[in-house]
């Protein structure tokens, strides 16, 4: 079921027009691990935000050379790389507060976890998850300590705070005791190019790729977190002549301690049947989903979960597992699987490899379920957190003193 404060945020009266600067440094368009959820919801809040109010000025830092704007919103590129965490760091740190004062910044908008320690306006910060808190030794023991201490920080001093699914939202007021009435769920959306592809292109695709009639799906960064070794071991459980001698396929970009899903396939023997496809370009993937048979998405934690949502979209039976966010987003709509749970995980993955009625139930709900998240929506209900900031900037010098 969808989650119950998607859209609770009540609507404030607009505030006068004001100047909203969004930090999207962790922007990257480039073939990596670093273009994952993250990425794209950043992506897609700088192209939808102007569309949902024009009356707004919206200046993005950032310094992603393959970004080009959209109408309505400026784009102030940093002067360096900031690609690498410490360059991050040093411009959100030691630039931005006198970059904000400087372009006459009224709200800023700390687009993933940190803001400046010291901001010479008032900001929103958005938390996309706590893994770096849930699961550190997937974090490198300097990457998790900066996380945890400046997230901690920034959404203490927030105005108000975004949180991209209802459990999110609870893991954030939990562990960092950040009143209730300042964190909003906002939930991502689907991009309205993931549909299902035609038949010809779906034909076309499997001879170009080469690949199996039947095969189960996995999209997303190779790490700890994602319970790869688990799906593998899961999958090397189901007798290939019982599923009618389907494959897996494992697309996505090496992230961190990725080691142990190569080895497990290998130790398994399973190297005909388990397909490791790199990364896939966002043109790709609807063709990549609609070719699945099923989804796979074993996730242990998530702070949202694009891939099962991008999956309904484009009309393929999802199995995920039933951890953190992910019921928000598949709701009763995909089949639901705790992901320590490897018995249940060959059960599930064999009826929908089998069952061709289980499958089309399936993908009539999820097509229904993902309409009911959008990229429009999710800029229509971030704006209106920053009117409930507006609203207190009325008599307020912001940064345009």
């Amino acid at each position: 079921m969808l989650g119950t404060s998607y859209g609770i945020i009540p609507t404030v009266e607009q505030a006068p027009s004001f100047h909203v600067g969004l930090n999207a440094h962790l922007l990257s368009l480039r073939r990596s691990y670093r273009s994952a959820g993250a990425n794209w919801y950043i992506y897609n809040i700088l192209h939808h935000l102007p569309t949902a109010d024009p009356e707004l000025r919206y200046t993005s830092f950032l310094y992603e050379p393959l970004f080009f704007p959209p109408q309505g919103l400026d784009v102030r590129r940093s002067a360096w790389s900031t690609g690498t965490p410490i360059r991050r760091i040093a411009w959100e740190q030691l630039v931005a507060p006198f970059v904000l004062r400087r372009e006459h910044i009224d709200l800023l908008h700390a687009m993933a976890f940190v803001a400046p320690v010291i901001s010479p306006c008032p900001t929103v910060v958005t938390v996309l998850d706590l893994s770096f808190l849930l699961y550190p030794r997937a974090f490198k023991v300097v990457n998790r300590s900066y996380l945890r201490t400046m997230t901690r920080l920034s959404v203490r001093k927030a105005r108000q705070v975004i949180a991209i699914s209802e459990s999110t939202r609870r893991d954030v007021i939990a562990h960092f005791g950040v009143p209730a009435s300042r964190v909003h769920t906002v939930y991502c959306g689907v991009d309205r190019s993931l549909r299902r592809a035609t038949e010809a292109e779906i034909a076309a695709f499997r001879r170009r790729k080469g690949l199996p009639e039947r095969f189960a799906l996995f999209v997303g960064t190779i790490e700890p977190r994602k319970n790869i070794v688990r799906l593998v071991e899961a999958f090397s459980a189901l007798r290939p002549w019982d599923v009618d001698h389907a494959h897996l396929v494992i697309a996505g970009a090496k992230g961190w301690l990725y080691d142990a899903v190569f080895a497990r396939t290998q130790e398994l023997g399973l190297q005909d049947r388990v397909h490791f496809a790199g990364y896939i370009s966002e043109a790709e993937k609807p063709l990549w989903y609609s070719a699945a048979t099923c989804f796979c998405y074993p996730s242990l934690y998530e702070g949202f979960g694009l891939p099962p949502l991008e999956a309904m979209a484009c009309g393929v039976p999802v199995i995920a597992s039933n951890a953190s966010s992910l019921p928000e987003v598949v709701g009763e709509a995909g089949i639901l699987v705790p992901p320590e749970d490897t018995e249940a995980w060959v059960e599930s993955m064999r009826r929908v490899l089998t069952e061709p009625g289980l499958r089309e139930e399936l993908v009539s709900r999820g097509i229904e379920q993902a309409r009911r998240f959008s990229w429009d929506r999710c800029a229509e209900e971030t704006l209106a957190v920053y009117r409930r900031v507006g609203a207190t900037l009325v008599g307020d010098d912001g940064c345009t003193s």
